[in-house]
């Protein structure tokens, strides 16, 4: 257990140390690039900003997040359970997660104009959705014949072979694409707060540290963004422990 908690802490200082030695050797002043001793200055400076946009940014890309959990295991179920569905939507979910979202902002801005706490968690829903319909589909679609078949033949629903047996078995497929949508979420939430400022959110605080040439200040979100994104993640473990601690187990 301690091993589990020194370790990350660890390599997080190593990394600092890192990067703190790169800043000096190169000489590089803070407007250039700024090391982490600039950081704690800008941390306090800001404190009360960063506590307000930091809630507003990750309570948004909660919620976006939920959504995407909802909506990306529907589809996951539809195309893992219908073949036709399944040849039908793969098209159409990659062609969707080939666009890059960045371009998306502008248009949402335009079709939803005002509706800043909307767009913002409709863009981090549809950044995050496609690994967990992807992972649910797969999990669903490669589940072994002979368990329908047996217990179609002693009985069993559709809703009971999927509670029964289709549910715990994507269950660990369903969190490892839920850690990959957790740091996504962050990304479509800042996408929209720096593409399409509205004043709110760590990515409004970002840009207000660009527009007036703060570089500590920039760096510190992107900081504060890495330990949101760290806190949701072990959010997820935590999850993933309790409802399927089971696979850790059995891969052991």
């Amino acid at each position: 257990m301690f091993s589990k908690i020194a370790t990350p802490i660890i390599a997080i200082i190593i990394f600092l140390g890192l990067w703190e030695l790169l800043v000096w050797a190169n000489g590089w002043p803070n407007f250039k690039m700024a090391s982490p001793s600039d950081l704690p200055p800008a941390f306090w400076k800001y404190k009360e900003l960063f506590l307000e946009m930091g809630w507003q940014t990750l309570w948004r890309t909660v919620v976006g997040l939920f959504l995407a959990v909802i909506v990306g295991t529907a589809i996951g179920m539809i195309i893992g359970f219908s073949r036709i569905a399944r040849d039908a939507l793969y098209p159409l979910l990659i062609g969707f997660n080939a666009i890059p979202k960045a371009t998306l902002v502008p248009v949402i801005s335009l079709l939803f104009i005002g509706q800043h706490d909307f767009n913002t968690i409709l863009m981090a829903f549809m950044i995050s959705f496609f690994p967990i319909a992807v992972s649910v589909g797969i999990g669903l679609s490669t589940l072994e014949p002979e368990y329908r078949d047996i217990l179609r033949a002693l009985g069993a629903s559709k809703a009971t072979i999927f509670w029964k047996i289709a549910l715990p078995k994507t269950l660990p497929e369903f969190f490892g694409a839920l850690k990959v949508s957790a740091t996504l979420a962050f990304i479509g939430t800042n996408l929209v707060e720096i593409v399409s400022p509205h004043g709110r959110g760590l990515g409004a605080l970002f840009k207000s540290g660009e527009t007036n040439g703060d570089y500590p200040l920039m760096f510190a979100v992107l900081i504060a963004l890495a330990f949101l994104g760290i806190v949701l993640y072990y959010a997820v473990i935590f999850l993933e422990r309790i409802f399927a601690g089971w696979a850790d187990r059995e891969a052991g």
